[in-house]
């Protein structure tokens, strides 16, 4: 059986922005950026200091039985707890006070004030929190979308997903390891929407996704005061190896009119690939109306176009040409 190759995620140190535009930037590939200053947080934010300063602002929370927390099949619940709790209880591996159970796990992805309009910004949720981060300086103002708090318990990791922002993980305190796929491996990540159905990337069922193999993996370790740079549609699954607090900076890569106007989380797909994505269902609810062997040929047909126009890199081969036209197509 084919293993799935692992890299490493390259480490660059002492990055400024001229370095990191002009020779990280343009490779579209994750990157850690070691030394980059993020402000006095990495010092301060302890889980006194963080329960202390954020108060007992209410906050929407996950909460599951277990760490491995599935968005398609929502194996977790939600809940709203004063900031300062939440940060208490997720610091804990056993808790006196829960919902679930006794060893629930914890994750807040900070959000706006108005949830369906307003993204996430860490200047208006926690201003007295946001005095001691320092968003890295590598990108133009007017492209900023969203600063996100994350701050998880020990052990929990998120589903594989993608978002269609670039974006930079700060990971202010814990460590944490996150696993990367290429967007040229989307076919083989079994995608639901922007998210995989693989959960267990370590021991994932083979017999359910037998091409998983065949996406390579790109994997690190952030250290405290790492940044990883994870460009716009590269897929990344992340597991806390410790209690962490990380900071999610996203931007604009594309024109700002290229995005979706309602969309405060930043994962809705572009609107030009929004489009072309809702013309390709109709036209595959048009081949319904064909044979199964019209449907079959024309099919084939429209999965050559699509090569032939739209793909780039390694899936232009002939071999990968045939493995798509067969998934697509089975």
């Amino acid at each position: 059986m084919k293993q799935q190759e692992i890299k490493s995620v390259p480490i660059f140190t002492g990055v400024d922005r001229e370095t990191f535009l002009q020779e990280i930037y343009p490779e579209r590939r994750p990157a850690i950026l070691r030394g980059v200053p993020l402000g006095p947080c990495q010092q301060l934010w302890t889980t006194e200091y963080l329960a202390r300063r954020g108060g007992d602002k209410e906050v929407k929370i996950h909460v599951s039985t277990v760490p491995q927390m599935d968005f398609l099949r929502k194996n977790f619940v939600y809940r709203t707890l004063p900031f300062n709790e939440f940060v208490k209880r997720a610091s804990e591996k056993k808790h006196s006070d829960f919902f679930l159970c006794e060893e629930e796990s914890y994750y807040l992805r900070s959000l706006g004030e108005d949830v369906r309009k307003e993204p996430a910004d860490l200047r208006k949720q926690f201003p007295d929190l946001a005095e001691d981060f320092l968003i890295p300086p590598f990108f133009e103002p007017d492209q900023f979308f969203s600063s996100v708090f994350r701050i998880s318990s020990c052990g929990l990791q998120l589903w594989t997903h993608y978002d269609v922002m670039d974006n930079l993980l700060a990971q202010v305190s814990g460590t944490k390891r996150v696993v990367l796929f290429s967007p040229q491996d989307a076919l083989h990540l079994y995608l639901s929407g922007d998210k995989s159905e693989v959960l267990d990337i370590d021991r994932p069922d083979l017999q359910r996704f037998p091409d998983f193999v065949r996406a390579s993996r790109h994997e690190c370790e952030l250290q405290p005061g790492d940044l990883l740079f994870i460009p716009a549609l590269w897929f990344h699954n992340t597991r806390a190896l410790q209690f962490g607090v990380g900071v999610n900076v996203f931007w604009r890569h594309l024109p700002a009119n290229s995005y979706d106007r309602k969309d405060p989380y930043g994962n809705k797909d572009p609107q030009a690939a929004a489009r072309a994505l809702q013309a390709l269902d109709r036209g595959l609810r048009a081949l319904e109306e064909l044979p199964a062997d019209y449907r079959d040929f024309y099919g084939r047909r429209m999965i050559q176009r699509i090569q032939q126009r739209a793909l780039c890199g390694r899936l232009m081969g002939a071999e990968a040409q045939e493995e798509t036209a067969s998934s697509c197509c089975d």
